[in-house]
């Protein structure tokens, strides 16, 4: 069986053929990148377990600095 071409698949095939074929990264990440909404934030990663509990003012102080550089 040949693999499908994951770039011409709509969302929804594309998230079925990930839901049968949980192995494939490469579909996954094709996913990812196609479907991630250009308004989306990242935001840094807690770097120790302190910062992990204390998530949410991080968050807080992350939202906060970034509208004081708009």
């Amino acid at each position: 069986m040949s693999k499908p071409d994951l770039m011409t698949m709509t969302r929804p095939q594309l998230r079925q053929y990930i839901l049968e074929n949980r192995d494939d990264a490469n579909a996954l990440s094709i996913y990812l990148e196609r479907f991630k909404s250009p308004d989306s934030k990242e935001f840094p990663a807690p770097q120790s377990l302190e910062d992990l509990e204390n998530l949410r003012e991080l968050h807080h102080e992350h939202l906060e600095q970034h509208r004081n550089q708009a």
